[in-house]
Order: structure tokens, then C-alpha cells, then sequence
């Protein structure tokens, strides 16, 4: 009997990481399904609560700044608490906040349960990573971070169809919060299950870099409330913009060299030297903020012109998202081969992205989801052949004691170029319909011509701004391609990274 039951306790121990880390894989999933959720349900909500515009707008901010602020530190906690301590923690208050939401009705404390679950929800995804890293070899470890990618490439995209799912046919509004909790509480079991106890480090709180972490806290905080409320309140216009700027600058400078300094930093900002890591880090923000070319410019356009809401755009999301549970793991499995070089994978990526942009910038009034069916096939082929071998040539420059410090890194720079491009593609958007709008009104004939007897005024200007809306996406299209175009040749500047050896050399080519 003992002779059956190691080869059984034997798999048993290799099977529980793998067990824990599709929890961790789940957790993530949901933690970027309800911060994306819940900003596309985000008029039905305030039209329940009745709030105006405005003030309903803080939520997504408050969330997004509690994502933000928690990714630099969240590996460092969950070392020093514990891997299984810090998720099962930070899962449980997440799915807590996301049963109780509901039945919140004052805004400043759904303003602050919000932003603590963007807290909690953003410690969430680091770990994906850094758990990929610790628990998966190298001959295995790019499907782990090809399920990394997928927080990237499947859930923002996935999200639109579960918004119209919650908003529009089952018309309950409980469920954009209640939909994390059986996910959440299927991924605690699996990682509570796989993952050992492990004793925490109580000493690693006496050496850390506490006053950087407030600066850095503080800081981020004020980047995410210019950024996101930029365009709404006219950038400089706004004293609040301005002074969260300012001063959200100097904090996050402030916090940054304090880590550059300090011996036991949260994130090590030295690897940042290394080619692979700096300039592909720079170039990652360039690709979340080209990125937004996949669902949020078709999506703002089918919604303004069309007056579309999430469920009838879920199609454009579908179309990207769906197809990534399979070509995510595909280019894993090509970046294994011998003769791929990673970066060409990369470059053409990147390629089909400017590609599917030119095809979207031809776009006229007449467009409905259906006319965007290319542009979204080449979108969900160009996405997961950048990210996949963007974070493939950047961690494979790391050793497994610095995991921790590029998760993190890496996942802070996701928010903030998400939040750099939305404010770009925002305020590009404002400034290019402002400009169509004139030019078509110094268009002769347009007041004048014979047919405006047929129309009243009001119908001639919202043909008017609704025409120089579509030319002004045209035109955001347009600039998306032209950066992806510009980010390849630091692409080929990256160094280039051998295919990790398979697990038996017998069995692949």
C-alpha cells in the first residue's frame, strides 16, 4: 500500500501549486472584470442612486486610484505575510465589499468601499505574475504568462458583454457587484487548498521603506484623479486638476527616489537598466495606450453616434476577448520553437494592431458593429502576439529573487498607461471634433444650401457634431496606427531572448 501512496502524495504536491495558481488566475480575471463592469454600468448606477454626472464619475476614479496605489506593494506584502495569507485576505475583503455594495445608497461611503475594493482588488493581479514566476520553470512559464496577458487582452473586452448581461437582460444592478463573489470564493478554495501556510516575515516590517510608501500612496493617488477627471473638468481649467498634478509630481518623484535609495525597497528600480526591462517597460505603456484602439474607441463611437449601450457593443468586445483563451497559449506554444525570435512576434503584433487601426480610421456615420468585424479579427490577432512576447523578453532577463520587484513594477505601469491613453484618446478626441466642427461649418453651401429649409437648425447641429465626432475618431484611429508603426523599431532594439528549452528535448523541435 505505502508503495501506491507516494507516487499519489508525490503528484499530489506538484499538483497543488498549479491548483493555486489557477486560483490566483481566477482572482485576477475577476479583480480587472469589476473595475471594467463596473465603469460600463456606471450611468445605470448613478441613474439608481440619482446622481448626476459628476459626482457618479468618482467612482471609477476612486477604484482606479486603489488599483494603482496598491500594485507597487503588493508583492512586498504578500512575501512578508505569506502568498496564501495576503490573497485570501485580499479576496475575502473584495468579495465582502462586492456583497454589501448594493445596498449602499450614501455616495461618500460607496466612494470609500469603492476605493478600498480597488485596493484589495489590485493586490490581486501582481500576484499573478510573481506567482507565475515562482511556481512555473522556465520551459513552462510563458502559458503562465500567457494567462497573465489575458488580464489584459480577455477581461476589458469580455467586460462589455457582462455589463449589458447585468444592465440590460437580467436588468439588475446587483449582480455588476455580486458577479465577482462566486468566482472570488472559487478562487480562495483553489488557493487555499494549494497553497501551504507558510509563516510570515514580521521582520521585514521593521526594514521597510514606510515614508516612501506614503509618499508613493499619496502620489499616485493625485496622478489618478488628473488623469481620469482631466477631460471632464477641462484640464488647466481646473484648479483640482491642476493642483492634483502638481503636487501628485512631486509626491511620486519624491517616492521614487526614496526607493532608488533605500536598501529593502518595494520596487527595485535598478533593473530598469537592464534593456529588456527599461525600454520594454516603455514600450508596454505605449502598447496599453494603442490598445485602446480594440474596444473603447469602437465602443464610444457605436455609443455616440448610434446610441448604443453595452450589450448591443458587446460583439466588438467578444470578438477580441473570446479568441484569446486559445491564442494566448498559441503564442506561448510558437515562442517556444527554435527558430521564432520573439520581437519579430512582437513587431508583427504590433503591425496587425496598425493595420486593424487603418481599416478602423476609414469609418463613415453609416458604421455599425457589424463594419467593424475586421478591424476587431485583426485586433484579437495583433493583441496577444505583443503582450505575450512583450512580457516574455522582459522576464526572462529576471532571476527569481527579483520577481517580486518587476511584478509589481510592471503592473503599476498597466494602470498608468491605461489611464495616460484614456486621458490622450479623450482629450485627442475633444480637440480633433472641435476642429472638424469648424471646418465644417466655414464649408460653404452647409448653412446656406437649398435643403436646410428642410431640416430645423437643431437637426443641422447634431448632424453637424455627430459628423465631426466620426472624423475625429477617424483621426484618433489614425494616431493609434501611427504609434503602433513608431514603437517597432524600439521593438527590434530590444535584446533578444533564446527560446526557453523544452521540458524533454525529445519532444520538441
Amino acid at each position: 500500500m505505502s508503495a501506491h501512496a507516494a507516487p499519489a502524495v508525490g503528484h499530489e504536491r506538484r499538483a497543488r501549486p498549479l491548483v493555486a495558481l489557477t486560483g490566483i488566475f481566477l482572482a485576477a480575471m475577476t479583480a480587472g472584470l469589476n473595475n471594467r463592469v463596473g465603469a460600463l454600468a456606471l450611468a445605470d448606477i448613478r441613474g439608481a442612486l440619482g446622481q448626476g454626472l459628476d459626482d457618479a464619475s468618482w467612482l471609477g476614479t476612486v477604484y482606479t486610484a486603489g488599483e494603482l496605489v496598491a500594485m507597487p506593494f503588493a508583492s512586498w506584502f504578500a512575501i512578508t505575510l505569506s502568498l496564501r495569507r495576503f490573497h485570501l485576505g485580499m479576496v475575502g475583503l473584495c468579495a465582502l465589499i462586492a456583497l454589501v455594495l448594493p445596498f449602499i445608497h450614501s455616495l461618500p461611503l460607496l466612494l470609500a468601499l469603492r476605493g478600498l475594493q480597488g485596493l484589495a482588488g489590485g493586490a490581486l493581479i501582481p500576484v499573478l505574475m510573481m506567482a507565475a514566476l515562482k511556481f512555473l520553470p522556465p520551459p513552462v512559464r510563458l502559458h503562465g504568462l500567457a494567462l497573465y496577458a489575458m488580464t489584459a487582452t480577455f477581461a476589458p473586452n469580455v467586460a462589455i458583454w457582462l455589463a449589458g448581461l447585468w444592465t440590460d437582460t437580467l436588468t439588475d444592478l446587483r449582480l455588476v457587484y455580486w458577479q465577482a463573489i462566486p468566482m472570488l470564493l472559487l478562487a480562495g478554495t483553489l488557493v487555499g487548498w494549494g497553497l501551504p501556510d507558510a509563516p510570515s516575515q514580521a521582520e521585514r516590517f521593521r526594514r521597510a521603506n514606510w515614508p516612501g510608501m506614503a509618499l508613493g500612496s499619496i502620489g499616485l493617488t493625485l496622478i489618478t484623479v488628473a488623469l481620469d477627471q482631466g477631460v471632464r473638468l477641462d484640464w488647466f481649467e481646473s484648479r483640482l486638476i491642476t493642483g492634483s498634478l502638481a503636487v501628485g509630481l512631486v509626491f511620486t518623484g519624491a517616492y521614487l527616489v526614496s526607493e532608488w535609495r533605500h536598501p529593502e525597497p518595494f520596487i527595485n528600480l535598478r533593473l530598469l537598466g537592464r534593456r529588456n526591462l527599461g525600454l520594454g517597460f516603455a514600450v508596454f505603456v505605449g502598447l496599453l495606450i494603442v490598445m485602446l484602439s480594440g474596444s473603447s474607441v469602437p465602443a464610444a463611437y457605436l455609443g455616440r453616434v448610434w446610441g448604443y449601450r453595452a450589450l448591443q457593443s458587446a460583439p466588438i468586445g467578444l470578438i477580441i476577448g473570446l479568441p484569446q483563451l486559445l491564442l494566448g497559449p498559441c503564442v506561448a506554444a510558437l515562442l517556444y520553437r527554435k527558430w521564432v525570435d520573439a520581437r519579430i512576434v512582437f513587431a508583427l503584433g504590433l503591425g496587425l494592431i496598425a493595420l486593424s487601426c487603418l481599416f478602423g480610421s476609414r469609418l463613415t456615420s453609416d458604421w455599425i458593429w457589424e463594419q467593424f468585424v475586421l478591424v476587431q479579427i485583426l485586433q484579437a490577432l495583433g493583441q496577444p502576439m505583443a503582450v505575450v512576447s512583450l512580457l516574455f523578453l522582459a522576464t526572462s532577463v529576471v532571476k527569481p529573487p527579483e520577481g517580486p520587484y518587476v511584478s509589481g513594477t510592471i503592473n503599476a505601469l498597466r494602470v498608468f498607461g491605461t489611464l495616460v491613453g484614456s486621458a490622450g484618446v479623450g482629450q485627442i478626441t475633444v480637440l480633433r471634433e472641435r476642429f472638424h466642427a469648424d471646418a465644417l461649418l466655414d464649408s460653404p453651401g452647409l448653412l446656406h444650401g437649398s435643403w436646410t429649409h428642410l431640416i430645423g437648425p437643431d437637426q443641422v447641429a447634431s448632424a453637424l457634431h455627430e459628423q465631426a465626432f466620426v472624423l475625429a475618431t477617424s483621426d484618433v484611429y489614425l494616431l493609434l496606427g501611427l504609434l503602433a508603426l513608431l514603437m517597432i523599431p524600439l521593438v527590434l532594439r530590444l535584446q533578444y531572448i533564446p527560446a526557453p528549452q523544452p521540458v524533454s528535448s525529445s519532444s520538441h523541435g
